[in-house]
């Protein structure tokens, strides 16, 4: 991070930033149960603390639902060092908001994927209603596949009608639709609709496949 924020050009700026952290330590936790201050309680249940943690949440769905993290005190304050307006998110946020705002163009029983290389996010809507978020470290495609069948079977997803829908997904990962369609009768590959601009050379960040980068959250 420290390499980062010292040549790329943008982030030598003393500007308000927004950090996403990708980790797999998260809990997702009712609205109506969340209380300012108790984060680490909540998260106690999803991991064991491993040395002094910065606990953050993020609200979603109209502040029905709050995902729960936390990240090293010391890259904090490194962070801190740079920028004096700071912001933390869980870098599944994003995708969760994105999905929330399209629930009611869902089907009764859906699958949706948030690929990114070394790992991804899964999301499983019954009815409209999330019944499964979680994130799953990928080494290589099968692994995506043996995920996708253990969600199906725990929620009793029928394959003939479960619909699967992958984002971040291109040629350069080695996964095609046509691979997909060996295993999933409903499959679509899809790109999230856009609410952010980017002026002449940030237009490269869509590129990256980044949700965070296509979608803002509210």
């Amino acid at each position: 991070m420290e390499k980062i924020t010292a040549v790329d050009p943008l982030l030598k700026q003393d500007v308000p930033a927004r950090v996403f952290i990708h980790t797999p330590v998260f809990s997702l936790v009712p609205g109506l149960l969340f209380q300012n201050g108790q984060e680490q309680q909540y998260l106690s249940f999803a991991a064991e603390s491993n040395g002094e943690q910065h606990y953050f949440s993020c609200a979603l769905d109209s502040n029905n639902l709050q995902m729960i993290s936390s990240f090293p005190r010391g890259l904090k304050k490194s962070l801190e060092a740079r920028f004096s307006e700071l912001t933390f998110v869980h870098g599944a946020c994003s995708f969760l908001s994105y999905l929330f705002k399209e629930r009611f163009n869902l089907i009764g029983q859906e699958i949706l994927i948030h690929y990114m290389d070394s790992h991804f996010y899964l999301a499983a809507f019954k009815d409209q209603e999330l019944n499964l978020f979680n994130m799953f470290e990928v080494e290589a495609k099968e692994d995506l596949l043996k995920y996708i069948f253990i969600a199906m079977e725990e929620l009793a997803f029928d394959k003939n009608h479960a619909r699967i829908s992958f984002f971040g997904l291109d040629e350069a990962n080695g996964i095609s639709k046509e691979w997909l369609e060996d295993y999933f009768y409903h499959v679509r590959l899809i790109k999230p609709h856009a609410n952010q601009n980017y002026g002449n050379g940030f237009k490269n960040l869509k590129s990256e496949h980044l949700f965070e980068a296509r979608w803002q959250m509210d």
